[in-house]
């Protein structure tokens, strides 16, 4: 047996630091996990959990405690319909297979996401095994510590639908990079990088343009190989994907629907704007309505009711998505004023106005760990909260694409290039949607997606600098070693 080749790597490395840093955050006391904003109610009864305390306030269950248990209760019918579901009920059978009682601990939980997290980290190291020592280190260590800042991992000791979409994302843009990086991929990585891709979709309706952008880089895969198996899987995952993405916003529950238009127009088309009236009759709406310019769906003593029957015949039947970016695209500066606002949330990946830890700690309500948040901390602070530092950045982020795109020398290279287009079109989707669909509504929480996709593209940008460099040492490491001399007298 060769026993060289069973020592660990730098995937097991990464994933042994990952684990501990999980393990120390969301494991340990005191315990990080977030609180409830009031969508947790909405998977706990599909799911078949339950509050502990009949009793408990609005004060406790809201906003200010991390709560990590719950009591086990039995499944509801139809409710939210997520791709968090399957999820959640896996943590529920993990917890009753090692936990005894009829409690829910939280941190069953955040053992699922820990694991698909762990299996992405692995997953992204080892595709990349073509790569210098340098850069693969250095791969390695950006994954612990932007990837696994409590931004993102605090989410998993929670019922937020949020690290669905994270983890989902990170296995997906990996396998897509091993179905690129790979001379013969086969169909079985394939079939798990879209099986990612739903889950990704799915776990969101703010996701589901997401999915069709993820079945057109399916289908820019099926050159990859020749044989029709492959092809007919490539072409009808694809069409899958893409037919269930659209069908997952055509059949969204419409309360959720109603929900959204409301922040998108009262929160987001009339929130500061001098001409509320004028934009309604753009829009197609009563002036009437500009009574409730600048307050969301949850806003109490509203002059007309959020959920009076009267404005469904006044508001809900007669507006929709397309109309509002029709008036984003007649009046632009409106539109760069939005998503202004949103470049000012852009930048925050935690949700700072939840608390992340048990009342029990005896800590105040609504404080915030600082446990591992050194990146989320410095992204937040130091760098710029602009749009017009975005634009810059995805400008050079594409032109090195561009220039890498056209001296890729292989199709599976020019494939893994388009993936971080790819990730980049996410990131325009993930940015636009909450501004277009949600109005202003908790915008650095509906940003999560676009924050987990700019660190994408920050790691990989810093990572293609290390590349380089390591390429430029080694070119003059090379030229500065003693030729073979010729033998010039034979």
């Amino acid at each position: 047996m060769n026993f060289g080749k069973l020592r660990p790597g730098i995937a097991f490395w990464t994933a042994i630091a990952a684990a501990a840093v999980i393990i120390y955050v969301l494991m340990v006391r005191p315990i990080v996990g977030l609180a409830d904003n009031g969508d947790f109610e909405r998977i706990m009864s599909t799911v078949g959990l339950d509050y502990t305390n009949p009793f408990l306030t609005d004060e406790d269950k809201y906003f200010g405690y991390f709560i990590r248990e719950f009591k086990l209760t039995s499944l509801g019918l139809g409710g939210y319909a997520s791709s968090q579901i399957p999820l959640v009920l896996a943590a529920k059978a993990l917890n009753m297979l090692l936990h005894s009682g009829r409690i829910f601990d939280m941190r069953f939980m955040a053992v699922v996401y820990s694991v698909l997290l762990l299996t992405a980290f692995v997953a992204i190291v080892r595709f990349h095994r073509h790569l210098p020592l340098a850069v693969r280190i250095a791969l390695g260590a950006l994954l612990v510590v932007v990837m696994t800042d409590v931004g993102y991992i605090g989410y998993f000791n929670s019922l937020f639908g949020e690290p669905v979409s994270y983890v989902f994302l990170l296995l997906t843009v990996g396998l897509a990079l091993g179905i690129a990086t790979r001379e013969r991929p086969s169909r079985r990585l394939l079939a798990a990088f879209f099986i990612c891709a739903v889950f990704l979709t799915a776990s969101k309706v703010q996701n589901a343009p997401v999915g069709v952008a993820i079945a057109l880089l399916g289908l820019r895969f099926v050159p990859l190989r020749e044989d029709i198996a492959w092809r007919k899987t490539a072409i009808g995952l694809s069409a899958f994907l893409l037919l269930g993405s659209i069908a997952m916003y055509v059949l969204a529950p419409k309360q959720l629907k109603d929900i959204n238009m409301y922040q998108t127009v009262f929160y987001g088309v009339l929130k500061d704007s001098p001409t509320p009236e004028r934009d309604l009759r753009e829009l197609g709406l009563p002036t009437e309505l500009a009574v409730l310019a600048g307050t969301n769906f949850f806003t109490p003593d509203t002059a007309i009711d959020q959920r009076d029957p009267k404005m469904d015949g006044l508001f809900y039947s007669r507006i929709s998505h397309a109309k509002v970016a029709l008036f984003y695209l007649k009046h632009p500066g409106r539109l760069l004023a939005k998503l202004e606002v949103a470049a000012n949330n852009g930048m925050t990946i935690r949700p700072y106005y939840l608390g992340t830890y048990e009342k029990s700690e005896g800590m105040p309500r609504g404080a915030v760990s600082g446990k591992f948040g050194w990146w989320s901390e410095w992204k937040r602070t130091a760098l710029p909260n602009t749009l017009w530092f975005l634009l810059p950045f995805c400008a050079v982020y594409y032109a090195v694409l561009g220039f890498e795109h056209r001296r890729a020398a292989s199709p599976g290279m020019k494939r893994y290039v388009e993936t971080f287009a790819l990730v980049g079109v996410i990131g325009a989707i993930s940015f636009l949607i909450p501004v277009i669909g949600d109005g202003e509504a908790d915008l650095s929480k509906h940003l999560f997606l676009f924050n987990a996709v700019f660190d994408v593209m920050f790691v990989s940008g810093i990572l293609w600098i290390v590349h380089r460099v390591s390429l430029a040492l080694s070119g003059i490491a090379r030229r500065g070693m003693p030729q073979p001399r010729r033998n010039a007298g034979k």
